[in-house]
């Protein structure tokens, strides 16, 4: 079996561009679910300030699927029909593991991520958060079935790790997670 691939693209649009880039990717991300099987689906991420990137996590069942797509003349197709809208070229990363969660340092040449420190984090996060939060439910829902409270569980901290612990974390710990990165 092969392990999920995530592709992570940031791409600067042209100013004025970005109604149309957006309408764009949709159109290439609809006919990746259409066409192509192990495509997983992808999150999207507006720059923050005008100027800024754009951020796609692309998702794959497998490397071998997402090669297939990276090889196909649809993928080319739609790359030649929405560099109209690129300001630069795109930049991507692929992700087998973990590594999606962390971001490095602000303006670091970046070296792998530490696998066993990304285990550590993620550890230490999950633990602390499933015993914070199957107490809490626990003691707020004894009566629920326990598959109940588990979903629940599950649903909050997944949520919470993706929107606020997660975000805030990630720049605390960046060095920790990325000991080798060098500052530019």
């Amino acid at each position: 079996m092969s392990d999920t691939v995530t592709i992570v693209v940031r791409q600067y649009v042209k100013p004025g561009h970005e109604e149309a880039y957006e309408a764009w990717l949709k159109r290439m991300t609809e006919g990746a679910q259409a066409n192509f099987p192990g495509y997983l689906g992808v999150g999207f991420h507006r720059p923050e300030k005008t100027g800024g990137h754009y951020r796609q996590i692309f998702r794959f069942d497998s490397i071998d699927q997402l090669e297939e797509f990276e090889r196909s003349e649809y993928r080319a197709k739609m790359l030649a029909e929405g560099s109209k809208h690129f300001a630069t070229d795109p930049t991507l990363e692929r992700m087998t593991g973990l590594e999606f969660w962390f971001d490095p340092p602000l303006g670091t040449r970046v070296a792998q991520p530490s696998p066993h420190r990304m285990a550590m984090v993620m550890i230490a996060v999950v633990f602390t958060m499933i015993l914070i939060l199957s107490t809490t439910i626990t003691a707020l829902t004894p009566h629920w079935p326990q598959p109940l409270r588990l979903l629940l569980t599950v649903c909050i901290q997944v949520t919470l790790m993706t929107y606020v612990v997660m975000p805030w974390l990630t720049p605390r710990i960046a060095r920790f997670v990325y000991p080798k990165s060098e500052t530019v």
